[in-house]
């Protein structure tokens, strides 16, 4: 006789789950405006039922002395604690609420050209770097680092100071020597470059890997490449924790957040530093463009 266990279908993995919710969200933005309010109100209205499924779940086992110790468990699968934290059921950590909150001052610091980037949050203290008009010593200045600590220290919970951190050189998606050097054409593999697919390769407020042979070495080597908001950032892929592969990484536009998939481990998108684990960082790759080539530096 037959385990009907055994006959079920394996689940889907996050990463396969994911990629169906990407392909679903291109889809739907590429609707008909009336047909895509409609799509956009039957994704609300699921995301609705399944949110109150949730708190009812979440409320039943926090009031049962036996279910409690599961419940904690739970929270602490990153699949788990990412849809809890996506339907707004527990509270972001500190890192992701702050960057929430500083995307939400972002526009009026990029209308007076400034912008600002959180390093760390440590003992109650929000470690910040301001760019642009922000850092400066001039009244609008002042008004600007002002907006900044205030919505801090007022919306975020774990916030009590904010520090600003002195500039330092930033990660370039291209290399100053290559700024000098000869276009590459179609000689892959000089000085250590080589071609990792086309501009359209990689969607809007999305990200794509890619497989290249080290001009150096002759190992193949996993490429991501990031796309938020028109900028492409190169970077090695593998996560900065265990060096698992990100192909089923989660990016958050408006927050500008890349999430491993296998243990929730978060990252700035744009510059590869470690949210959740201050002092890791992803491997970032020179990055340029040539007409409609992405070309990344493997190899120093």
């Amino acid at each position: 006789m037959s385990d009907p266990v055994a006959q079920q279908p394996a689940e889907p993995s996050f990463e396969e789950l994911a990629q169906r919710v990407d392909n679903a969200v291109a889809a739907m933005a590429q609707l008909e405006p009336k047909a895509r309010e409609v799509a956009q109100e039957l994704k609300d209205a699921i995301e609705a039922i399944h949110r109150a499924g949730l708190v009812t779940i979440v409320r039943r086992m926090r009031a049962d002395d036996g279910a409690r110790p599961v419940l904690f468990d739970l929270v602490d699968d990153p699949v788990v604690r990412l849809l809890l934290s996506l339907h707004g059921i527990i509270r972001p950590d500190p890192v992701t609420e702050a960057n929430r909150v500083l995307q939400q001052v972002r526009p009026q610091l990029h209308d007076h050209g400034g912008d600002v980037t959180l390093v760390r949050i440590e003992d109650g203290t929000a470690y910040v770097r301001l760019h642009g008009a922000c850092d400066g010593c001039s009244m609008s200045s002042v008004t600007l680092r002002n907006l900044v600590e205030s919505a801090l220290v007022e919306n975020v919970a774990a916030v009590s100071a904010v520090e600003v951190l002195p500039n330092e050189p930033e990660p370039t998606l291209i290399a100053p020597e290559s700024l000098f050097a000869p276009r590459l054409g179609n000689r892959d593999g000089r000085d250590g470059w080589v071609r990792a697919g086309r501009t359209t390769d990689v969607p809007a407020s999305g990200l794509t890997t890619v497989s290249v042979t080290s001009p150096a070495s002759g190992q193949e080597l996993g490429v991501l490449v990031v796309n938020v908001a028109d900028r492409l950032t190169a970077y090695r892929n593998e996560c900065a924790h265990e060096a698992l592969p990100l192909d089923g990484a989660v990016l958050d536009v408006d927050n500008g957040t890349l999430t491993c998939p296998w243990h929730g481990f978060c990252y700035d998108a744009t510059n590869g530093e470690c949210l959740s684990a201050p002092g890791a960082q992803l491997e970032q790759l020179p990055l340029r463009v040539e007409g409609d080539d992405i070309w990344v530096r493997v190899d120093r």
